[in-house]
């Protein structure tokens, strides 16, 4: 049996990292194998360009989406396709939908390019469900800046993080089947348990310990 392959999306400081962890230690306690990983990186080459990618640059929105992609190519290739062939069910920090909405709803990158690269890259592979959590974006920047911003990307300015913002909302209105909307204005426990309830369809036992 294959495993399922499980993203958390957002704007900066919506606390994906946080709940990435709590889901792969939730899935985990369930009884399933699981792997939790980070984009851009998760590999070795992976992580060489995310150094590239998010604290070189600027760089032109072509040129950053193709690093984000080589990056993903690597990642999927040797880490995220090898595991869940093996059965292991994939936690990612980000994936190819970060790209759209920062690169494309952001930057102004086409999107046609965006589809390119992702088809070339990714052969395929969607997540079977992705979490989007939504924060207005003065909410996430204030996070951002009291844990201390540590990329380029946290340091750009409110238009382009609302840019972002909608971005991520308009992909889950277009795939609402495998998105869903989590409100991220509530405490961890509550957002933890908006994304537990949503993540227990994809496998019946799940349900039960949700």
């Amino acid at each position: 049996m294959t495993g399922r392959f499980i993203t958390l999306e957002g704007g900066e400081g919506a606390g994906k990292s946080t709940q990435a962890r709590r889901l792969a230690e939730w899935l985990s306690a369930s009884g399933l194998p699981v792997l939790r990983t980070r984009e851009p990186g998760g590999t070795p080459g992976a992580e060489a360009i995310r150094e590239l990618a998010l604290f070189r640059g600027p760089w032109d929105p072509v040129a950053e989406a193709m690093l984000m992609f080589a990056a993903r190519r690597e990642h999927v290739a040797k880490m995220i396709r090898p595991a869940l062939k093996a059965g292991i069910w994939v936690v990612c920090d980000r994936f190819a939908d970060s790209t759209l909405a920062y690169q494309g709803y952001g930057l102004g990158l086409d999107h046609g390019v965006w589809r390119r690269l992702a088809d070339l890259a990714l052969e395929g592979l969607t997540p079977d469900l992705t979490l989007v959590l939504d924060l207005p974006v003065e909410a996430g920047m204030a996070r951002a800046e009291a844990r201390g911003a540590n990329n380029r990307f946290e340091m750009l300015g409110t238009d382009f993080h609302q840019r972002v913002r909608d971005g991520f909302l308009a992909i889950a209105e277009a795939e609402p089947e495998r998105c869903a909307v989590i409100d991220a204005r509530a405490g961890l426990d509550e957002v933890w348990s908006a994304i537990r309830h949503r993540t227990a369809r994809l496998m019946p036992a799940l349900a039960e310990a949700a």
